[in-house]
């Protein structure tokens, strides 16, 4: 089955799982840091809308402009009928229906590991935000989501330890994975630097880096969570776009 059909098939994973306040992680840590980072900006495009959250949350905040664009007609549909204020449209990230220099903030929370296409995606990010906008980019932290990472009770030990096995890390892959019975969500990795150099050459540079511990929600979830209570999940990284001087 094709990437695309996957989430189109299983956009009610998403949907029922981690919107309308389903997710402690959302509602406790992503969704704050998404309103501190987009105050301010007028014209606001959230790649990868979902059903559109963060779309609804910028909306709230006063912009003048939010368009939410996603791939799959699932996810569009239900952020349409949800409102809330923003303009919705089924697009691709690597091929962006808007003029240049169209939006002083463009949002991505959780999508470009899904992405295949990263270099057509970040070059039209940096292409519809203007100078000196800013790029709100959340991701799934790349070191927990390395191929064959995972939670591991090991019994064996003595005394036993629960602890996060880390994969390949150097090794961009891409991968199945069963997030629930019989459901499969395509996850590309990457390195870090594959991103932050991407980002570089299409003129958006680091201003913030965060790597926020697990809120309250989330480790409440299973006693041996505690265990991780510092270990990242997420990471997330503020991008200013500047002119890139032609050599």
């Amino acid at each position: 089955m094709k990437q695309d059909d996957l989430w189109e098939s299983n956009a009610s994973w998403w949907i029922e799982g981690f919107t309308e306040g389903a997710d402690p992680e959302y509602v406790e840590q992503i969704l704050p840091m998404a309103a501190r980072e987009m105050a301010g900006a007028e014209r606001i495009l959230d790649v990868g809308c979902g059903d559109g959250q963060i779309s609804r949350l910028a909306s709230s905040l006063g912009a003048k402009q939010v368009i939410g664009i996603d791939p799959t007609w699932n996810q569009v549909r239900v952020a349409v009928e949800r409102g809330g204020g923003p303009a919705f449209a089924r697009a691709a990230a690597a091929a962006l229906p808007f003029a240049s220099e169209s939006f002083d903030a463009v949002v991505a929370c959780l999508v470009f590991e899904h992405i295949r296409d990263v270099d057509a995606a970040i070059s039209e990010v940096a292409r519809v935000l203007r100078p000196g906008g800013r790029f709100c980019f959340f991701l799934n932290h790349p070191l927990l989501q390395t191929p064959g990472s995972g939670w591991i009770d090991d019994q064996i030990l003595d005394p036993p330890e629960q602890y996060w096995r880390i994969g390949p890390y150097l090794v961009e892959d891409e991968s199945l994975q069963e997030v629930e019975k019989d459901v499969f969500i395509p996850f590309i990795h990457r390195p870090l630097g594959r991103y932050i150099n991407t980002l570089a050459r299409n003129g958006l540079f680091l201003e913030l880096l965060e790597e926020p511990a697990p809120p309250p929600g989330f480790l409440a979830r299973a006693a041996e969570y505690e265990a991780a209570a510092t270990i990242p999940r997420l990471l997330y990284l503020r991008l200013v776009r500047r002119e890139v001087a032609v050599a």
